[in-house]
């Protein structure tokens, strides 16, 4: 049996952190949004044991999201006597924040869910995700949605108004720990206005909706990374963007382009953006 599922990857909206955990990790409050620039994740399931993925340059064992979702899926439902061999073609960026290895995990446990017709509703999805990645539970069902806690408390919202994306990643990754560690250290000096921006969302606005776009981890990064971060989004604002924000914990950047053309705003910004970085998308 051969299924393949789509991966897409994620941007926030907004990205809040309001404390520390005792269980060491952190509680957030974040508006997601599934993009369409995707992964292709193909899980065949044949007779074995220990469930494996191929990707250029990517783990094969347990390392990998996917195989820890497929190795979370076995022993939630109990199958045995099966493996997943997983095969990945990416083109999401690692060390984006676009959230690529958990969409890749979320679409293993889809593709397993239909393999062997188990039937598991989304929620008892986003509960298998919980223990493979915080932003997995989201990457289950995508669209729009609110997350909280760890990422795994998901409330689903109105679509985010019509627009294109240009997604740009600088050369340099972002280590999540390093900024978690920046964000216990000092006082966030100014946190998303989440509900102003759900009201945005609902009222169906671009051009409200972007007025509230803010990531707190943009405050605590190295100062060499936000200084080539704030050039990213002062380019794509020069381009055309209505706003633009670091995605997760970076390094990615996107600008939020009204719909258009052709040719459209976001593909001409585009084109200029790529004059200076290798990694340039529009969703």
């Amino acid at each position: 049996m051969e299924v393949t599922e789509r991966a897409f990857a994620k941007i926030n909206i907004s990205l809040d952190v309001t404390a520390a955990r005792d269980d060491g990790f952190h509680e957030v409050i974040t508006v997601m949004q599934s993009v369409a620039l995707c992964d292709d994740v193909t899980v065949s399931v044949v007779p074995g044991e220990g469930s494996f993925a191929s990707g250029r340059g990517l783990p094969r064992d347990g390392r990998n999201t996917a195989v820890k979702a497929a190795d979370a899926f076995f022993a939630f439902t109990g199958i045995s006597g099966y493996r997943a061999e997983i095969a990945l073609e990416k083109r999401i960026p690692v060390g984006a924040g676009l959230g690529g290895g958990s969409a890749d995990a979320a679409a293993v446990l889809r593709a397993l869910n239909t393999a062997f017709q188990t039937e598991l509703s989304p929620e008892f999805l986003r509960i298998l995700g919980e223990a493979v990645g915080s932003d997995v539970p989201f990457c289950v069902e995508g669209g729009t949605a609110l997350a909280r806690g760890r990422g795994e408390i998901i409330t689903p919202l109105a679509p985010f108004p019509n627009c294109e994306i240009v997604i740009v990643k600088p050369a340099f990754s972002v280590s999540t720990a390093v900024l978690f560690a920046a964000i216990d250290r000092v006082k966030v000096r100014r946190h998303p206005d989440t509900d102003g921006l759900l009201e945005a969302i609902e009222s169906g606005s671009l051009h409200h909706a972007v007025r509230y776009l803010y990531n707190v981890f943009e405050d605590v990064l190295p100062a060499q990374h936000a200084a080539e971060i704030s050039e990213i989004k002062t380019k794509l604002i020069d381009a055309g963007a209505l706003g633009a924000i670091m995605t997760g914990t970076g390094s990615a950047v996107f600008g939020v382009f009204e719909s258009g053309g052709p040719p459209s705003p976001a593909m001409q910004a585009a084109d200029v953006l790529k004059e200076d970085y290798r990694e340039v998308f529009v969703c």
